[in-house]
């Protein structure tokens, strides 16, 4: 994957591929919009996505970055070659550990502003209400990106810092179900395989696969993927995966259950 920059011109530039990057850097977390509105890898090289609503977020992102003294920063939509089925594999295959590395990580919300004339509850802030009902808490790809940083900040979609995982720790228990500890950074083996399967239970993916692929990182699990395989199959490889992992030396199978559930409630999202 590639590590973005914010010249001097407000132009961005892309560094080479990089497998494990020493310099510091943010990392963008968001919910996708229509495909054909996300700033892609090609767009980014030939500088033809800046009409593109996914354009803001990257510019927000760098913007941010250089604010807080971070040269660098990277954005899945663009800083990945999707078209590269090997790097595509890759990068996947080692998403949690970009997050976790990450110096910072903004949280983008699309749907949750300020200034909010809907607001239910007087009580709240203005955002709250908006917040625990954005979108970015039902995808699938978010829970790593919650868990996996030290560092997670939350932004409106003007840009206005809302908090951070800390400050809003008891919001986001509520909202997800995560255990507070969880939140505070202890590893995610450290939670039984059923916990970590409560916290995707209710996450929708765009692909149908997605749902296990989006869980590697929680299982510290890397595989091949294979678009196209289907959901049933997907599971049952992470589920085989699983439990080689809790039982290298064979035996009763602890995880069929729990990634039943999971594969039962899948929602694919067209």
């Amino acid at each position: 994957m590639r590590l973005l920059k914010l010249e001097g011109n407000n132009e961005f530039s892309l560094t080479k591929d990089i497998i494990n990057p020493t310099t510091p850097y943010a990392i963008l977390s968001h919910t996708w919009g229509d495909d054909d509105e996300e700033v892609n890898f090609t767009d980014l090289i030939d500088g033809s996505g800046k009409t593109k609503d996914g354009y803001r977020k990257i510019r927000f992102c760098g913007e941010q970055a250089a604010r807080d003294s971070l040269q660098h920063f990277w954005v899945d939509t663009c800083c990945i070659d999707k078209s590269n089925n090997t790097e595509l594999s890759e990068a996947i295959n080692s998403m949690f550990r970009w997050y976790r590395n990450a110096a910072k990580c903004y949280v983008y919300l699309t749907d949750v502003s300020t200034t909010n004339p809907n607001q239910i509850n007087p009580s709240l802030q203005s955002w709250e209400a908006a917040f625990r009902k954005s979108r970015w808490f039902t995808r699938g790809w978010t829970l790593q990106e919650l868990i996996a940083p030290s560092s997670v900040e939350f932004f409106c979609s003007n840009g206005k810092r809302l908090g951070d995982k800390k400050s809003l720790e008891r919001q986001l228990h509520e909202i997800t179900g995560i255990a507070v500890s969880a939140l505070q950074g202890t590893p995610p083996s450290r939670f039984s395989v059923e916990e970590r399967m409560l916290w995707a239970k209710n996450r929708d993916t765009k692909r149908e696969e997605d749902k296990a692929y989006s869980l590697l990182g929680i299982f510290d699990i890397y595989m091949p993927l294979i678009y196209g395989e289907g959901m049933e199959s997907a599971i049952n490889r992470l589920r085989e995966a699983i439990n080689k992992r809790l039982n290298p030396q064979g035996g009763k199978d602890t995880t069929f259950v729990s990634l039943y559930v999971l594969g039962a409630l899948v929602k694919t999202e067209c």
